[in-house]
């Protein structure tokens, strides 16, 4: 495959002043007044033609520097960057827009400012213009503008200018669910006309659905790359150590998927359908999905969870017993089963089960165990009434001839 970008050892430190007498000081006196903040530390990757690359860390990782750093924004300490093609990037909203100009008069100044020609933005206009879905707020002030207002524009001129490498940094996480959607297949269709892109979001599930691979960035390092759901596993380790004060937290070493502090663990996970006594069920089938665990320790005031994943680790129902408002305390040297059983009203396919056992709501609290991919079914046919799509809603159809219509 072609390298569409290198990024070689590349570091950023800043300087950090108390006040700006004393960065006044440093000049004229010749003395250090400042700190040192290391923002990127010898990061180094490759972008190929085609790929989607996904960044992801906890606050603070680094994460905007490098994206910064490879669309030029601002320079790196040492290290190189090479580019091959023409880099767009989608950073802070209202970046490269004079708020006094229509949006109209804005795509010329985005436009030129990402390299475009006034010639290449004419041939394109239309097309940026229709993408918005403004209509006719296109020739109004962008102050007048609201933050999705801008970022459809944003993404409409970045995504017509025909990049080599296009950079999405939590743009679409900004306006509604519909443009969302409609950007997500604008990537795509770009992705298969092979443009590259670098795309960063807390929304784990759509790393998933558009990443090719992924990197994990912690302190300005990088720490783990890979693909999606292995290295998302590695992110959620991480933000599971954010309040292990303890230091207890680790990840087995035979199974990346698989950390906590295991003063309590998940030792087998399975699924059984009532009707076939396997792991295949059908649409709306009544299911037993049983979570075996074992307990080293007193642990009191625990939660078990599930959540089950489709093919692509797009998450598709999850719960846990803190919710049920089911008090569970551990006892040392025993054995418990936790059993969910309901009707699995989802589509056909092959779907994954995540268990995990900690306290309060989330995995973020005390996490004893987290097991991705425990265990595995599948859905094949359907109980009942034929439907298409993800979830088997069983509506109530009612079908009634008006009074008084001819």
């Amino acid at each position: 495959m072609r390298k569409i970008l290198e990024v070689k050892n590349v570091t950023k430190i800043y300087k950090v002043y108390k006040s700006n007498i004393d960065r006044l000081k440093e000049v004229f006196l010749k003395k250090n007044y400042h700190k040192e903040f290391i923002s990127n530390l010898d990061i180094t990757f490759d972008l190929f033609e085609g790929e989607t690359l996904g960044i992801i860390g906890v606050n603070g990782a680094g994460k905007s520097t490098i994206l910064k750093i490879i669309a030029g924004v601002i320079n790196q300490t040492s290290g190189e960057v090479l580019r091959h093609g023409r880099i767009t990037a989608l950073l802070e909203l209202g970046t490269g827009f004079n708020q006094e100009l229509t949006g109209h008069e804005n795509i010329y100044l985005n436009g030129t400012l990402i390299g475009m020609s006034n010639k290449e933005i004419d041939s394109r206009i239309e097309d940026i213009i229709a993408f918005t879905e403004l209509g006719d707020y296109i020739y109004e002030p962008m102050k007048s503008y609201s933050s999705g207002m801008s970022m459809r524009l944003a993404f409409s001129i970045a995504i017509f200018s025909e990049p080599r490498t296009l950079i999405v940094d939590e743009a679409l996480s900004v306006g509604d669910a519909h443009f969302a959607a409609k950007c997500t297949r604008a990537l795509r269709q770009r992705k298969e006309q092979n443009m590259s892109i670098i795309y960063v979001s807390h929304d784990l599930n759509s790393l998933k659905l558009l990443c090719d691979r992924v990197i994990l960035l912690n302190h300005g390092k990088v720490v783990n790359e890979g693909m999606p759901e292995d290295v998302i596993n590695t992110y959620n380790f991480l933000i599971s150590k954010l309040n292990d004060t303890d230091e207890k937290m680790s990840i087995k070493s035979n199974n990346k998927s698989s950390f906590g502090t295991f003063d309590v663990e998940i030792t087998k996970v399975s699924v059984k359908g009532e009707n076939s006594n396997s792991n295949v069920i059908s649409s709306g089938e009544n299911t037993t999905i049983r979570v075996l665990i074992a307990s080293k320790k007193d642990v009191p005031n625990m939660t078990v969870g599930i959540m089950i994943r489709d093919k692509f680790g797009q998450d598709i129902f999850g719960t846990n017993t803190y919710h049920y408002k089911l008090n569970i305390d551990f006892k040392a040297n025993k054995e418990y089963v936790c059993n969910y059983i309901m009707p699995i009203n989802i589509g056909n396919g092959n779907y994954s089960i995540t268990a995990a056992v900690h306290s309060q709501s989330t995995h973020l609290s005390n996490c004893s165990h987290w097991l991705d991919n425990a265990a595995g079914f599948e859905v094949a046919g359907i109980n009942g009434q034929y439907f298409t799509g993800m979830c088997k809603l069983n509506p109530e159809i009612n079908f009634t001839l008006l009074q008084g219509t001819v």
